[in-house]
């Protein structure tokens, strides 16, 4: 069975949020993609983002399962430091305004960064590389006690190559057929 024929449900929210219901060995499993908005955007532009995203997941009653998935544009930093419930440590780089604020969207929906539960090189932890900088930026967030679903699952660096192509690339046909192409700053 091809993973689109478990697909109940898709609905763009707007040009950065997205919803995904599939059913999974009879589980409804929630999916929320998410693009927040860069660095240098207007803060407007950054609050919108946040109360929507905020409104679209405090709609998913706390028993359903829900991960959420995305380019947050935001550095969340190599340890926890005071973020122990939400953040397993591992990830690298230096922590921004976008990252504090994921973090705190997290504790306040008692979620978990769970890409960050597990020790990586640090090449398998960048998910953005320019020609001055390599950043880590995607994230993975479920329900804390979905936090099991979630495991290791790097091979031999082919498989995480792959993952992230795939994403990358259906963002971009996504933000191609959509008209959104980039940010504007």
């Amino acid at each position: 069975m091809d993973l689109w024929e478990l697909v109940v449900e898709v609905r763009r929210v707007n040009h950065r949020l997205m919803t995904i219901k599939l059913v999974v060995g009879g589980f409804t499993l929630n999916i929320r993609s998410v693009y927040a908005p860069q660095t240098g955007l207007d803060e407007e532009v950054k609050r919108r983002f946040w109360e929507d995203f905020d409104e679209m997941v405090r709609g998913i009653p706390h028993i359903k399962k829900l991960f959420i998935g995305g380019d947050f544009n935001g550095h969340i930093k190599a340890t926890s430091e005071g973020y122990d419930d939400v953040y397993g440590g591992f990830g690298f780089g230096d922590r921004n305004e976008g990252g504090m604020s994921l973090l705190d969207f997290a504790r306040t929906f008692d979620l978990v960064i769970a890409n960050s539960s597990f020790p990586k090189m640090r090449e398998h932890l960048v998910t953005f590389r320019s020609s001055v900088d390599e950043t880590q930026i995607d994230y993975l967030l479920c329900r804390k006690s979905n936090r099991g679903i979630c495991t290791d699952c790097k091979g031999d660096g082919e498989i995480d190559e792959d993952v992230t192509y795939c994403i990358g690339a259906g963002w971009m046909t996504w933000r191609h057929t959509s008209g959104v192409l980039c940010d504007k700053k």
